[in-house]
């Protein structure tokens, strides 16, 4: 099984992606910008490589106006070196890469203009995942798109354009349910017809469900028959539900004993779940560890170093409790460990217990830092403490000191990911 995430890791170095306005993209800024992604792109795939996340999305922004006519450089020739040693990578790791076009990229549109700029944009995502040199069990996800007032026309002119791809990029492309417009069901008989993969969204499916008394397990069955062994296993979509806002918004974070409950219901653990989740990475490593064989308690120390001045920023108690947890070397209580960090990442912080966690912080440069540094960072907590500054200032002041001193445990920590 692979468990991953989408586009983007959260709290980790030089992982950012860039982009400009179209008026400003010139062809010596998207070589830039480009290069720059592409860098980004490669500290990804190291970081997902130390951490065993095994399965990972790649931004559609990874190439700036990709499939537009604006970028006109062959940039699949000019960073071929690049792309084959981030494809090198991939590839022996084991790790499963895919693509996610967004919502305008719509093969049944009635709007000619419309299908041929989403061709387009399917050859460019094709093109990205050829210069790495995957093999096809490496997916293109695509939505069925709208239903123009009519959905079996729709569903007709999906087909028809499908049909019209190129090869290559019909190989790739694995069809998933929305939460509008096609249920599973109806992806299930598209994906029939076309002979295509059909990729179960558990979200997508409890908002817009075919039949109320089929469980998402009966779908996820269903589903797997359509993946060929050339298609690699089974791929699935898995999130939750944010409490606060609409339906269909993915939660912050993956709450572990609901993931568990599903994931121990599953028929088999040979599938692959991409999480969409708002922190990502984090929620990947925590379902990771939380299904993993390995029961060493090492895993959870590094994942302790990571939220430690985080949870006694939040939760002092908790912090005490999670130091107390990780003694008994003996037993793996990954469970309990991962309910005192949600419990902690759901509480607010006081003024107290922020100003605590910074000077644990202050630990670290209190023997470097130069007169202006200490005075700085002194001079923010009392500001804080008056209520005439945000937290966020002696933050920043700490991480500045942080990227000056090189100091890698602290620029781990998740202390100074924005809420």
């Amino acid at each position: 099984m692979g468990i991953g995430y989408a586009c983007l890791a959260v709290g980790v170095l030089n992982t950012k992606e860039k982009s400009c306005m179209l008026k400003n993209a010139s062809p010596e800024k998207l070589l830039e910008l480009t290069s720059y992604n592409l860098n980004s792109l490669e500290n990804v795939i190291d970081y997902n490589i130390e951490n065993d996340i095994k399965l990972f999305r790649i931004s559609s922004n990874i190439i700036p106006f990709g499939s537009s006519p604006i970028n006109k450089f062959k940039w699949w020739e000019i960073f071929k070196e690049k792309f084959q040693s981030i494809g090198e990578k991939i590839q022996k790791s084991g790790m499963r890469v895919s693509t996610h076009p967004g919502q305008y990229t719509v093969i049944n549109s009635p709007k000619e203009e419309v299908v041929k700029k989403a061709i387009e944009d399917l050859n460019y995502h094709t093109q990205v995942l050829d210069s790495l040199r995957v093999g096809e069990d490496h997916k293109i996800v695509l939505h069925i798109g709208g239903i123009y007032d009519d959905k079996n026309q729709a569903i007709e002119r999906f087909i028809e354009n499908y049909k019209k791809l190129d090869d290559k990029v019909k190989k790739r492309i694995v069809i998933e349910n929305d939460d509008k417009s096609y249920n599973i069901n109806d992806v299930l008989e598209i994906g029939h017809v076309l002979n295509i993969p059909v990729i179960f969204d558990n979200l997508h499916n409890r908002i817009n469900p075919p039949d109320e008394e089929k469980d998402e397990y009966y779908w996820i069955d269903e589903c797997r028959k359509t993946w060929k062994k050339k298609d690699g296993c089974q791929k699935i979509h898995y999130s939750q539900q944010d409490p606060l806002k609409k339906p269909g918004s993915h939660s912050k974070t993956i709450g572990i004993r609901q993931f568990m409950s599903f994931y121990e219901g599953l028929e088999t653990k040979d599938i692959d779940i991409m999480l969409e989740v708002k922190d990502k990475n984090i929620s990947a490593i925590k379902c990771i560890n939380c299904t993993s064989s390995d029961k060493s308690t090492k895993n959870l120390e590094i994942e302790w170093s990571r939220y430690k001045y985080k949870i006694l920023e939040n939760a002092p108690s908790n912090y005490v409790e999670i130091r107390k947890l990780l003694k008994d070397k003996d037993n793996y209580s990954v469970m309990d460990f991962y309910d005192l960090v949600e419990d902690s990442m759901e509480k607010k912080s006081t003024k107290g217990n922020s100003i605590n966690a910074a000077l644990h912080l202050w630990g670290y440069f209190k023997e470097v830092a130069t007169d202006k540094e200490k005075n700085y960072f002194f001079n923010s907590i009392e500001k804080y403490n008056r209520g005439g500054t945000s937290i966020a200032t002696v933050k920043n002041s700490l991480w500045r000191m942080a990227v000056k001193y090189n100091e890698f445990y602290l620029l781990n920590s998740y202390y100074f990911i924005e809420e």
